[in-house]
């Protein structure tokens, strides 16, 4: 496991390292234009959707180290290739590479953390995760964004050269992990079909979950770097060096609160944890609503504007433990690889559309913008609760069933099992 976190952390540091620059790369540097920039931004949202349906069968069939080794391979010649590409042809075709290594990555280290935990212990296993993730993607934007030159292309292929290799050490490092399976919680469905996705959507409380994870991810990551940030600069007047604050703000949250909320939550039905993230949420929509359309002046307005982003972050602190071990907790026996697979294009799907819906909105209806993701998460918490009513005890109150198995153990009365 520690193996496995460690591979967590090196990609997303690869990934905060380049993702940032990709834009001036393109379009300033190779001078390729701001259409190419922004094709290959779509490239990448366009590789991960094609990649993933693909991604969760092979994870059931040859297991998730082979698809994940493969991935970074595919990864650091993207990255490698896209350090030397000259022409739009080339730095496009990079760009795909670079993408689908990067989407195959999350739901083939998903199942290892899968593979490596019980139901008692996936909820602390996901929480480090993403603690590590945040805090790679912090790191590798700090340090990529002071190697980069604009006026010098060397400094940014020395910059695709290091990720390439952070892909390829990640490669060595995680060949030498021996998963075990851990064992399936007692009310997991046995799969009729291994890597069916028929038999996925014939799981109604995973697709309940899946359309509470467009919403999640629609109304949240999907508005953090387009709608959210037109609408601090139209609305609320906020300065580039507020917006840095505002972002800065979101990752101390995490930092700080990741294992404290950690502890609040475990012993916390899981679908009111979500619930209460709705709720969190629709409050840093309110202080999004004074930023801009508020007459408290510019301190209050970027204080609030700041607060905005602190409290999505405590929403994702809330997150973590929480939905990716459900994800697992409702795949049966053999089909976790699957299931993280068609959650994770759920949520590309949610990025994708996320912000063509919310800039447009953002930057010239400033009112109704608020207004909507207001609304998106107190669906989060009506969504989250009537998930609730489907999940067995086992899979919404794990600490709970586990305790319940220990006192069967021990001589108790079915009766008292249940109850």
């Amino acid at each position: 496991m520690r193996r496995i976190h460690v591979g967590n952390a090196l990609s997303a540091f690869g990934l905060g390292f380049t993702v940032p620059y990709l834009y001036v790369y393109v379009a300033q540097v190779r001078g390729l234009g701001a259409t190419t920039a922004g094709l290959v931004l779509a490239v990448f949202a366009v590789a991960a959707l094609v990649v993933l349906p693909f991604a969760g069968r092979a994870i059931v069939r040859r297991g998730p180290l082979p698809v994940l080794l493969a991935a970074l391979v595919l990864a650091a010649l993207g990255a490698l290739s896209l350090g030397l590409a000259g022409s739009a042809a080339t730095v496009l075709l990079s760009a795909a590479a670079l993408g689908a290594g990067q989407a195959v990555m999350q739901p083939a280290l998903a199942t290892m953390i899968v593979d490596c935990s019980t139901a008692g212990t996936r909820s602390r296993a996901f929480a480090t995760q993403f603690f590590l993730q945040n805090l790679g993607l912090g790191t590798g934007g700090l340090i990529g964004g002071h190697l980069v030159d604009t006026s010098r292309v060397s400094s940014f292929t020395l910059l695709f050269a290091i990720e390439a290799a952070v892909f390829l050490l990640l490669a060595v490092v995680l060949s030498t992990v021996r998963t075990p399976h851990s064992p399936r919680i007692p009310d997991a469905p046995v799969a009729a079909s291994r890597g069916s996705w028929k038999q996925l959507l014939g799981n109604r409380a995973m697709v309940q979950l899946c359309v509470l994870g467009f919403v999640l991810f629609f109304a949240c990551y999907g508005q953090f770097e387009s709608g959210l940030s037109a609408y601090g600069v139209e609305a609320a007047g906020m300065s580039t060096s507020a917006l840095g604050t505002a972002l800065a703000a979101n990752t101390l949250m995490i930092v700080v609160a990741q294992f404290a909320v950690l502890k609040f939550v475990e012993r916390r039905r899981r679908s009111r944890v979500i619930a209460g993230v709705g709720l969190v949420w629709a409050l840093a929509w309110v202080a999004a609503g004074y930023a801009g359309l508020g007459h408290g002046g510019q301190e209050m307005a970027t204080a609030a504007f700041v607060s905005t982003y602190a409290l999505f972050g405590l929403g994702e602190a809330m997150l973590s433990p929480t939905l990716a071990p459900l994800v697992a907790d409702l795949s049966p026996e053999g089909m976790a690889g699957q299931y993280n697979s068609a959650f994770a294009l759920v949520k590309q799907l949610a990025l994708a559309v996320g912000p063509a819906v919310g800039g447009p909105l953002a930057a010239s209806l400033h009112g109704p913008y608020v207004v909507t993701f207001l609304l998106f998460s107190l669906g989060i918490t009506v969504l989250a609760l009537r998930l609730g009513r489907r999940l067995t005890v086992a899979q919404d109150q794990p600490w709970a069933a586990a305790r319940g198995r220990v006192v069967a153990r021990g001589g108790a009365p079915a009766e008292s099992v249940a109850a």
